[in-house]
């Protein structure tokens, strides 16, 4: 998949730019391929274990200004944390005026948005510099409606005619602006979105998302060590294992390149020759060779189960156990069921202290004949393309249950075939994880 694409999207982590030693790793990839048109930044990250990020430390300043409280102190260690960059890139840039409009704005009083987006912001200068690539300030090219919902078709327009008119340009991420000229911050992975949205307005045909990781991994190194690398996942993979835990990309953050059909490169900056892992609109399973794509899982689930005869041909009855749920404001995250029984999974958290009343509604609702509330449920989900059509696929997650004795309390298997979900107790979850990857790591 390599020197095949010709107008690609670059965006870099925190990570990737913390200091001017991180900040010259990623000038080498953007000028390493003329094809690596469009850059967008987040703000400086850790350094060290110990360090703090940028954006924490303007979230720190902001509450401090907020509370009456000094805050010269904190602004002092940002602003030197940029002008440290900018003495490590040898640069003659002043960010003199920036800083102040900053110092100003929390002087006289301006919004958390503002104050932590600034941190993407001054990265952006710095890097257009460096680079000699035009700086777009994002809030020119990204909005909000009133009510701060993302406007994307006309975030799409405008800057897609701003880009046009650029060969290599610098965007910021993190944020876009209100219509009262505002600025607005994305609820999370911010930098993340940006980079999917300028990707889209681009017609980029690769979006790479540079990180300090080469791509993702089967499972969580923490439970299983050394997890192989995934290759290749498609977008309903990634949706299935970030909904199941797996720290992934946010559906947020991959919904603009998913709508245009532009796949997506995680590559690491440290690291920057590995492949890294291709996120790709469609695929198939002759595209990786496992059956299995990845393992995720999640803790702190409960189980209401219902029995009753005939269940099935009670009209409604699944319609309006969920319609309890829905007035208590509740999510159901699965929905098991046979001919006279139905299970519905909930969060833990947002049942707790409630398991009574959700009892009773449900008894007013259905009048079941059996119903109780069983806990300490963890779900592992087996995701993956390969598994449509290969035989057997259950049986060897069965099977390697178990062989390790861990007993099965909830079944549940997608119809595209794409994922295998199974119920087990809570102190048996990394367990049930590791014997799963046993089987199919070949």
């Amino acid at each position: 998949m390599k020197n095949v694409y010709q107008n690609k999207v670059v965006k870099f982590g925190g990570s990737s730019l913390a200091s001017a030693e991180q900040i010259l790793k990623a000038v080498a990839i953007i000028r390493g391929e003329e094809s690596r048109r469009f850059v967008v930044p987040s703000a400086p990250g850790k350094r060290f274990s110990s360090d703090t990020k940028v954006t924490d430390l303007l979230i720190k300043v902001y509450n401090e200004s907020a509370a009456g409280l000094p805050f010269e102190e904190t602004f002092r260690e940002i602003a030197e944390r940029y002008l440290g960059i900018i003495r490590g890139l040898g640069l003659d840039l002043d960010l003199t005026a920036e800083l102040e409009t900053i110092h100003n704005q929390l002087t006289e009083g301006t919004t958390l948005d503002y104050v932590a987006s600034r941190g993407e912001y001054l990265n952006g200068v710095i890097m257009a510099y460096y680079l000699g690539f035009t700086f777009i300030d994002a809030a020119e090219v990204i909005f909000f409606d009133e009510d701060g919902n993302f406007e994307a078709e006309l975030t799409n327009r405008v800057m897609s005619r701003r880009l046009s008119r650029c060969k290599n340009a610098v965007i910021p991420g993190f944020y876009g602006s209100l219509p009262n000229g505002a600025v607005k911050t994305f609820s999370r992975g911010g930098s993340d979105i940006t980079g999917a949205i300028v990707a889209r307005a681009a017609k980029a045909d690769l979006y790479e998302n540079w990180t300090d990781v080469s791509g993702f991994l089967m499972v969580d190194p923490r439970i299983v060590e050394d997890p192989k690398p995934i290759e290749v996942i498609t977008y309903r993979e990634l949706r299935e294992l970030s909904y199941m835990g797996a720290s992934v990309l946010h559906e947020d953050a991959i919904f603009p390149v998913k709508v245009a059909g532009i796949p997506i490169n995680i590559k690491n900056t440290n690291r920057p020759d590995d492949d890294g892992t291709f996120i790709v609109p469609k695929g198939t399973a002759r595209s990786h060779s496992g059956v299995i794509t990845g393992i995720a899982g999640r803790k702190g689930l409960k189980l209401i189960h219902l029995e009753k005869d005939m269940m099935n041909q009670e009209i409604g009855f699944g319609l309006k156990v969920l319609q309890v749920i829905a007035d208590m404001g509740i999510s159901f995250e699965h929905l098991p069921s046979g001919i006279d029984t139905m299970c519905v999974v909930l969060s833990g958290a947002d049942l707790e202290g409630r398991e009574q009343e959700i009892l009773r509604r449900i008894e007013a609702a259905v009048h079941p004949d059996f119903m109780s509330i069983e806990d300490k449920l963890a779900l592992v989900a087996v995701v993956g393309r390969g598994m449509a059509g290969t035989p057997g696929t259950a049986c060897r997650v069965f099977n390697a249950l178990a062989r390790e004795d861990i007993n099965i309390r909830m079944i549940d298997q997608g119809s595209s075939e794409l994922n295998i979900i199974v119920g087990v107790n809570e102190d048996k979850f990394e367990h049930a994880i590791r014997a799963i990857y046993a089987e199919f790591a070949e």
